[in-house]
């Protein structure tokens, strides 16, 4: 029989984090002591957990899976849709070369995966038209029935988004489906210790306590496996899509587009559609956006943010795109350490954000979205299992080649041999 593979994706795991809490993690512990842990593991540009995770489930960098930021080029919203939908991935993932090998699969609340093939699939999705609610837009993009039933039995653990409810809520399901189901594999995306970082800081206790719950919640995980008897015939990947930044203040290129006159603010402060020059946000960096009927010469609007306080670097189009980033971008510009991007426009270019400003849209004081080459910025993976060498430490790989290791652990050979990562054979037995 061939094992089974559980994937828990904790959002903005750190290697840091290894270092400084691993004492107060004991099944993270267990699982390094018992398995390989491949302590640093370098990001994709940008490290946003949409990018991230079809990276994940790909070998491929955004320019070429086609999931180049969490949210869409709509720049008359100021909330703009999601990359929710697996059909905008332009490659094959894991989890569709899985279901055509004839694999039972389940996933919960992982990014793009919305009207996904995945069997058992509670799609991570939230309502973004004022005539749509949560229900139907879950229903449309989840497995129905078995959303319907999850809902039926979980439904009481959750308030919302909100955390750590949702965490508990999809930690519930995940273990229910895995004892009842036995999938051969299963995703399973935990948010809270993300959440967390986004509100109080990248290290605060709110985040620290987050990052202790995630640890007791794949303890439960894991003993579901014990329960129904596939322990010992599953491997399990306990990994990070990108780490997270201290920021307090918030840098709005579109307000100084604006003012030089190459876009058009709306009442709300988003964008008119007739823009020439367009800052699209990935936090912790930029895109840079010109239309091809633009007049404004790409080196005026270098030399204008330039000027700008709290930038760090400015990447040619042509050196993003070799970091994986979207290739039509102008430019990639990078913040530094305490600074972030927004896509608003109106106001001051620069914003200090204030703890009374929490929890309003875009508002936070740790982000992620920045260069992998940022300092201590890598996250990490270990895995444990029959398949996994025990208490071996690697010291670095990348988030690309995490999907060509999956697809070997799953046997799955029709998974493409061409991606931009190589599977990690040094953790195979």
């Amino acid at each position: 029989m061939k094992p089974k593979l559980i994937i828990v994706s904790i959002d903005a795991l750190g290697a840091i984090d290894i270092d400084l809490h691993k004492e107060e993690l004991p099944t993270i512990a267990s699982l390094i002591k018992g398995g390989t842990h491949v302590k640093k593991i370098d990001g994709i540009y940008p490290t946003l957990t949409y990018p991230s995770h079809v990276t994940l489930m790909t070998g491929m960098y955004p320019k070429h899976h086609g999931i180049i930021n969490n949210t869409k080029i709509q720049s008359t919203r100021l909330s703009p849709d999601w990359y929710w939908y697996d059909n905008e991935i332009k490659v094959p993932t894991v989890y569709d070369v899985a279901k055509k090998a004839g694999l039972k699969t389940a996933a919960f609340l992982w990014p793009v995966t919305a009207s996904s093939s995945i069997d058992y699939n509670i799609a991570e999705i939230f309502p973004n038209r004022i005539w749509t609610n949560q229900v139907m837009i879950s229903l449309k993009a989840s497995s129905p029935l078995f959303l319907m039933a999850m809902n039926q039995k979980y439904g009481h653990l959750r308030k919302g988004i909100m955390q750590p409810y949702l965490d508990d809520f999809v930690t519930a399901c995940a273990i229910d489906t895995i004892t009842n189901k036995k999938p051969d594999l299963t995703l399973i995306h935990l948010v809270d210790m993300d959440s967390m970082r986004h509100a109080y800081g990248v290290q605060s206790k709110e985040a620290v306590d987050a990052l202790k719950r995630q640890d007791a919640r794949l303890k439960k995980i894991i003993d579901a496996t014990k329960s129904n008897g596939t322990f010992e015939n599953t491997n399990f990947v306990v990994l990070g899509d990108h780490y997270q930044i201290d920021v307090d203040k918030m840098i709005k290129l579109n307000a100084l587009f604006v003012k030089k006159g190459w876009a058009e603010m709306k009442p709300n402060g988003a964008i008119k559609n007739n823009w020439q020059v367009y800052a699209k946000s990935c936090d912790g960096s930029t895109y840079v956006y010109c239309k091809q009927h633009s007049q404004i010469r790409p080196e005026e609007i270098y030399q204008e943010i330039m000027t700008v306080d709290g930038i760090e670097h400015i990447y040619s189009s042509e050196e993003a795109t070799a970091m994986g980033a979207d290739e039509r971008a102008t430019w990639m510009v990078e913040a530094k350490s305490g600074f972030y991007f927004n896509d608003e426009a109106d106001g001051e270019v620069i914003h200090q954000v204030e703890k009374t400003e929490i929890g309003k849209l875009n508002r936070y004081f740790g982000v992620h979205g920045f260069s992998p080459k940022k300092p201590n910025y890598e996250t990490t993976v270990c895995f444990y299992g029959p398949s996994i060498k025990e208490n071996q430490t690697i010291e670095k790989a990348r988030l690309i080649d995490e999907a060509p290791t999956f697809a070997k652990l799953l046997g799955l050979k029709d998974f493409p041999k061409n991606t931009d990562g190589t599977c990690i054979d040094s953790v195979f037995k």
